[in-house]
């Protein structure tokens, strides 16, 4: 039964208001959340990789934000005081794009080039583990850092030469092409880290250790209504957009339905959606995702794969989105 005052939890966003976010807004506007005895106050964040120790902090709720980056707050000091419990991202979104002109092809040939990137950028965060499995000496790459919007970035590398590739998500960066006015299909090419470090996970919504505890049918009702919110989005992605749209009417639409289409059809495909559903992991690749982690950045600790998230509150199966996973021959 919902509680006769909502529940008003503070929610921080991966980054500013976009496409991929559309299901926590379709939760909000179709009274899904309301349902559950929750409200949902929403803050943009700045980075995946930020919003992670903010939640673990205390000063958010719930937060939006990167697996990897939980993982090495655990692994650099104590337990962690923020535990997923709704994984979106089955596949990792990270990469580095690079001129599809130039001579860059493979990871080897990063060796003495140079790459832009946001401040704490999660890809960028992840280029030890990147070197690491694919056997690059993480020194050899140069990092210059921009607080250029991407789209800004994407001119000053294919125009300029400023550099020789940019680290970010390959559905941000392809919809901030659209925003350059640039056919991204053609100007660039990606080295993705999906391909290269499969173990990898991407986003996952998590809340702080205290709410988990104190008060667990909260987080089962937040839950519950963001994979209603899920299901309803891909159903039908153009209302999503409306709902995206109603936040921040400033963004562009074009470029934001085509950060969601890529997002449901890349970073949420893996085969293992089909077995899993979206919202869970498989702990065995958690685990190898956390030993490289650990490895490539000489943490202190390893933390164990439940720790860092728990399938408790997530839905049954039955409800779970399973439709989006690619046949693993494709992937």
């Amino acid at each position: 039964m919902p509680l006769a005052s909502p529940r008003k939890l503070r929610m921080i966003l991966n980054t500013f208001t976009s496409g991929p976010q559309a299901w926590f807004f379709v939760a909000a506007e179709r009274g899904y959340l309301r349902e559950e005895g929750i409200a949902l106050d929403f803050t943009d964040g700045d980075t995946a990789a930020n919003a992670v120790p903010r939640v673990a902090s205390g000063e958010f709720d719930v937060g939006y934000g990167d697996m990897n980056a939980l993982i090495e707050l655990a692994a650099a000091g104590g337990e962690a005081q923020a535990v997923g419990v709704f994984a979106t991202f089955n596949a990792s979104p990270y990469t580095i794009a690079v001129p599809a002109a130039s001579a860059l092809r493979a990871p080897a040939d990063l060796a003495g080039r140079t790459l832009g990137s946001h401040p704490n950028d999660a890809a960028m965060r992840m280029l030890p583990e990147f070197a690491l499995k694919t056997g690059l000496d993480a020194a050899r790459i140069g990092v210059d850092i921009s607080t250029l919007p991407h789209p800004q970035m994407l001119r000053l590398m294919l125009d300029e030469q400023r550099w020789d590739g940019m680290f970010g998500f390959v559905n941000t960066l392809r919809a901030a092409a659209i925003e350059a006015g640039i056919n991204g299909d053609q100007a660039l090419r990606f080295l993705e880290y999906r391909q290269h470090v499969p173990d990898l996970y991407g986003s996952v919504l998590r809340v702080t250790r205290r709410l988990l505890d104190a008060e667990p049918h909260i987080v089962t009702g937040l839950v519950r209504a963001i994979n209603r919110a899920l299901t309803d989005t891909i159903a039908d992605p153009d209302a999503a957009i409306d709902a995206v749209m109603r936040r921040d009417p400033a963004i562009d639409r074009a470029a934001n339905h085509a950060r969601l289409a890529g997002t449901l059809a890349l970073e949420m495909s893996h085969p293992e959606g089909a077995r899993l559903g979206i919202g869970d992991v498989d702990d065995a690749r958690l685990a190898r995702a956390i030993a490289l982690i650990v490895a490539a950045k000489r943490h202190p600790r390893t933390p164990v794969p439940g720790e860092l998230f728990t399938r408790r509150f997530l839905p049954p199966l039955a409800q779970r989105v399973r439709s989006l996973a690619r046949d693993a021959s494709a992937w």
